[in-house]
């Protein structure tokens, strides 16, 4: 089975997979900045045919936001439906998981950690607790975590533009959906929706 750190090296790109971990020198891409394998020098990142680059970007998007094949599937399906440029739809989509948002706000130190916090009943939207970490968050939602006292160092700047944070109170609100340039996930959209079209 392959390692979160792995998936990381086999990408060629830092996946925030293990949160702070990732920003120290402990962090593997640090350390071994290349493919995972006997012979990692000689791995085949830089000679891709246009399918395995296609192939390559909806695995690291699936592994960055910890979904499976069936469920991202079903994310493609609805963001074909939404109006607009679907390969936008998509990320909004994706960002706006209930997992990710609890992630982005700081109310955890990855994803993986934040789909525990929501699983485990930890989170609570509107007042009301919410155990499924795909639930989707709209406009004007209030996010926050059963055990407060645990977030005395959260800080009010580290959330995106369109998410807001009230540090004192720990509690974090959609502002709007966001837009692509909101979006700070280092993947190519537009490959994944041709991977789809074929």
């Amino acid at each position: 089975m392959t390692t979160t750190c792995e998936q990381c090296r086999k990408s060629g790109n830092k996946l925030m997979l293990k949160g702070e971990r990732c920003l120290a020198a402990k962090c593997a891409m640090v350390k071994r900045p290349y493919g995972p394998g006997a012979h990692p020098q000689t791995d085949s990142r830089h000679k891709k045919s246009e399918y395995g680059r296609q192939l390559a970007e909806k695995q690291q998007t699936r592994q960055v936001y910890g979904i499976r094949e069936t469920q991202f599937r079903g994310y493609i399906t609805r963001a074909e439906r939404i109006l607009g440029n679907t390969a936008e739809n998509l990320m909004r989509l994706l960002e706006l998981r209930l997992d990710n948002v609890v992630f982005r706000l700081g109310f955890a130190v990855s994803r993986a950690h934040a789909r525990q916090l929501v699983s485990h009943g930890l989170i609570a939207v509107n007042g009301r607790k919410v155990t499924i970490p795909s639930y989707s968050v709209r406009e004007g939602d209030v996010i926050e975590p059963k055990y407060k006292e645990k977030y005395t160092e959260l800080r009010a700047d580290g959330a995106p533009a369109w998410l807001e944070v009230n540090a004192k109170k720990a509690i974090g609100t959609v502002k709007h959906a966001p837009i692509r340039e909101e979006i700070d996930t280092p993947v190519n959209e537009n490959l994944i929706i041709e991977f789809y079209s074929r």
